[in-house]
């Protein structure tokens, strides 16, 4: 039998921790530059990037629905990822 090699392959040790998701994740508000870094929530599938990204920092330029478009960087290449609001973290500016 084939291998199978979806989406989630070879992430079981970056989804093995269970998250629970509170309201304020899932109606947090960005702005458009707003920089975000990219952390996937196990417990929400809908809109998740995939998981090479994962821990990439990128900035918001747009909303479509009720996900954001992030603009990120892979090597010297610009992306556009559309994720949901409960796999952005905001970056923290210390």
């Amino acid at each position: 039998m084939r291998r199978s090699r979806g989406f989630r392959n070879k992430t079981r040790r970056l989804f093995r921790h269970k998250v629970k998701t509170t309201i304020t994740e899932k109606m947090r508000k960005f702005n458009i530059d707003d920089k975000v870094i990219i952390k996937i929530n196990s417990s929400v599938q809908k809109a998740t990037p995939h998981p090479r990204y994962y821990g990439v920092c990128g900035s918001i330029i747009g909303k479509r629905g009720r996900a954001y478009i992030v603009r990120i960087k892979d090597k010297n290449k610009p992306k556009k990822l559309i994720s949901s609001t409960a796999h952005l973290k905001p970056l923290l500016n210390n």
